[in-house]
């Protein structure tokens, strides 16, 4: 028998276990809960996932989902609509 865990890994390498599955880009809000776009504000905490790697201990499959800040600068063009390269 085989335990699936997905983390997120944040800046700071703080952790949080989630549910769902993520991909690579996506962003995400302070819980792992993909953002829906155009956001009513842009005062709020968003990521964006970065990297996702795999650990297989016996036994286990641990799916991390690195995370990085996005800010309010790049949450304000993603919101506009603009294109933003990162």
């Amino acid at each position: 028998m085989t335990i699936y865990t997905r983390r997120l890994i944040y800046p700071g390498d703080d952790a949080q276990e989630i549910l769902h599955r993520l991909g690579i880009n996506q962003i995400v809000d302070l819980n792992g809960i993909p953002l829906e776009f155009p956001l009513p504000s842009t005062k709020i905490i968003a990521y964006r996932v970065y990297k996702i790697d795999t650990e297989t201990p016996i036994g286990e499959e641990i799916t991390n989902y690195h995370l990085d800040l996005i800010r309010r600068n790049e949450l304000e063009q993603l919101s506009s609509g603009q294109r933003f390269s990162f």
